[in-house]
């Protein structure tokens, strides 16, 4: 059975932070797991497809690997385990259930009060970056180096992070106790929300730092190198793994997306790895055959037209082409031979022209478009 694209059953685009990569698999999660839905097998499948979906997604390196080979990338296999990061398919313990669903209902389902207490994280990922990088046709094709400047914040040098003054620290969150969570009883349940005070950090910050003033980051503009491989194509995206913004309170930093324009060719059309041109010539040409420089992307080479080459047939220049991208071998270049119908002649051409006609009869008859077809077949 064909697997569904990762992103699709997360119903997320495929820029999706991780906030919302596990807000949605949360979402879904809480949808469809087998506790919710007894003896429904079909449930029970989505279930372990969204939890499938959120493991390789949740995590860094598999998320690379699925986003270049989709799920080659895993032979089949995406989890290694059989049941998404909760294993067989059901919520293995009480952790897994706080990590998911702690946002909506507190510290934990709790009973009668008991619960893991503590206050929420104050990691947070640094937002992924985007750079459009046009590129000429050929540098798309053999592939280039470009150095690109991009702004992004990065973690404080003077405060390293926590946004307090040199020599200060942050101070604890007299609201909360320093939990980040305000806690309240509902019947059976405690749930935790939040504190208003200090955003679920437990921390305040009195005496702020005078480089970022308590963002805990700074915008600085910094250099890449972006080494593009040959035979990419329009809109390719090439990531760089932490080279986005930097994470807060020590938190991972986001991505970079190197996003990929190519400009036209003059007169080449691109079709995968193939090229595809038109070359016009002259009816002489065609009736006589002839020899044609074909200008490719490495140079010139010389096509051999024979005689009675009718309009429209196609010639193939096997491996001028395009570089499979990460792979040898190249694509083929294929020319369209044009015959081109003069337009204004002189009257000696034309004399030599009716001289010609006199010689030649074809039947103006009308006739269908697949005999048309064979006949031309018949000449190619």
């Amino acid at each position: 059975m064909t697997k569904v694209d990762f992103y699709e059953v997360l119903s997320v685009s495929r820029d999706a932070s991780d906030q919302e990569l596990k807000t949605a698999y949360r979402k879904l999660a809480m949808q469809y797991h087998p506790d919710r839905n007894p003896g429904d097998a079909a449930a029970e499948e989505k279930f372990k497809e969204c939890s499938e979906a959120y493991q390789v997604l949740s995590d860094a390196d598999k998320r690379a690997a699925y986003d270049r080979y989709g799920h080659a990338a895993f032979n089949g296999s995406s989890s290694g385990n059989g049941g998404g990061p909760f294993g067989g398919g059901g919520f293995g313990n009480a952790q897994d259930l706080g990590d998911i669903f702690g946002d909506l209902f507190g510290e934990m389902f709790n009973m009668g009060g008991s619960g893991r207490g503590g206050h929420a994280s104050r990691v947070q990922r640094g937002r992924d970056l985007r750079y459009d990088l046009t590129l000429e046709f050929e540098e798309a094709a053999f592939g280039v180096e470009r150095e690109i400047k991009i702004r992004r914040s990065e973690v404080c040098p003077d405060c390293h992070g926590n946004g307090a003054a040199r020599g200060k620290q942050p101070v604890t969150c007299t609201q909360c106790g320093g939990r980040g969570q305000q806690r309240f009883q509902q019947g059976f349940f405690s749930v935790a929300r939040t504190c208003s005070v200090c955003g679920g950090t437990g921390t305040l910050i009195v005496d702020p730092c005078a480089t970022c003033v308590g963002e805990t980051r700074v915008q600085t503009e910094h250099k890449i190198l972006v080494k593009v491989p040959a035979g990419v194509e329009q809109d390719t995206r090439i990531r760089y793994q932490g080279e986005g913004e930097a994470g807060k309170f020590g938190g991972p930093s986001g991505d970079l997306y190197v996003v990929l324009n190519v400009k036209a060719h003059k007169f080449f059309e691109r079709d995968g790895d193939d090229l595809h041109c038109v070359m016009p010539i002259s009816y002489p040409q065609a009736a006589l055959g002839t020899d044609l420089e074909i200008q490719t992307l490495e140079g010139v080479e010389t096509l051999k037209i024979p005689e009675g080459v009718q309009s429209g047939r196609e010639f193939k220049l096997r491996g001028k082409g395009v570089p499979h991208l990460n792979e040898r071998g190249k694509g083929d270049l294929i020319v369209e031979i044009r015959v081109q119908t003069p337009t204004k002649l002189n009257r000696h051409q034309k004399d030599l022209l009716r001289e010609l006609g006199e010689t030649m009869q074809v039947e103006n008859t009308p006739t269908s478009r697949g005999i048309l077809d064979k006949v031309k077949e018949m000449f190619n």
